[in-house]
């Protein structure tokens, strides 16, 4: 019998229970896989209890399913030794959009000079770390060209919660920030739910596309088991409605392999940002 892979995922919301309780079924009833979920508190966390020794004081899992931030610290950590498994397909194309009220002083990037930008959590990959990159790459720098205000919200969730974002909505609409920094699906949710007035807020800028979330497997897990695993994720269908419940609280139509060609651009913000030079915690060997 093939033994149990234990699986990370982050509480950063009460549905994270329900959405792994249906994934572990899934596992356990129709790909005959013994998976066992654990769940925590930060993505530090997780990284740490997927490059964690047998012989750490600590939690350990074989698989994460890894913001692209964590995914990116658990490959800079283990010295490219942890391995990507897959992702969902709306993982793909993320982008981050600037938003300003409608008709107000900010139409264009330019317009943000001396000018109040209202950012996410500081370990939010699509409402802090990118934003601040890729205005770095317009001549934008936060505190010489513009004033960053940074609800850090939800730090070691790394954006999942979207409290952060709806706090930087909530500042442009008062007047807090001249404009705001916000994932692109969280700016289509606002839209489609209409959670502000129609026209209230218009987007002024549109990054660079890039990717999201990733499993991603401890140095040392089996392959076979990585291929067990991989395997098992294919099979789910959003045709077959028992599946399609799962899939559609993960956000996902169908997995996809890895497409690692979208972390360029988030490598080099987090690098330079120093989110990926240390780790917290060190394992007994080091």
């Amino acid at each position: 019998m093939t033994r149990t892979i234990w699986v990370g995922a982050v509480a950063y919301d009460p549905k994270v229970v329900t959405i792994w309780e249906g994934m572990r079924r899934y596992f356990h009833e129709e790909a005959h896989l013994p998976v066992e979920v654990v769940l925590f508190q930060s993505y530090e966390m997780q990284v740490d209890a997927l490059l964690a020794e047998s012989t750490d004081p600590m939690p350990r899992i074989d698989i994460a399913w890894n913001t692209n931030l964590a995914y990116l610290q658990a490959d800079s950590w283990s010295e490219h030794r942890c391995r990507p498994i897959a992702m969902r397909d709306t993982d793909l194309g993320w982008m981050t959009k600037i938003v300003a009220v409608s008709g107000g002083p900010i139409s264009t990037l330019s317009d943000l000079k001396n000018r109040t930008l209202a950012l996410g959590s500081r370990d939010s990959g699509h409402a802090a770390i990118l934003p601040v990159h890729f205005l770095e790459r317009e001549g934008l720098i936060q505190g010489n060209h513009y004033r960053g205000l940074r609800f850090d919200s939800d730090v070691g969730k790394h954006g999942d919660t979207g409290a952060s974002e709806v706090e930087v909505v909530r500042a442009v609409l008062d007047g807090r920030a001249d404009a705001g920094a916000v994932g692109s699906p969280f700016w289509k949710t606002v839209r489609t739910e209409r959670l502000v007035p129609e026209g209230a807020l218009t987007e002024i800028w549109t990054s660079p596309p890039y990717n999201h979330c990733m499993f991603t497997a401890r140095p040392d897990l089996d392959v076979s088991l990585e291929r067990r695993f991989a395997e098992a994720l294919s099979g789910m269908s959003y045709d077959n409605l028992s599946h399609r419940v799962i899939l559609d609280a993960e956000g996902l139509h169908h997995w996809e392999a890895p497409h690692l060609d979208g972390y360029d651009a988030l490598r080099e913000a987090s690098a330079r940002q120093g989110f990926l030079s240390s780790r917290k915690w060190k394992s007994a060997a080091e």
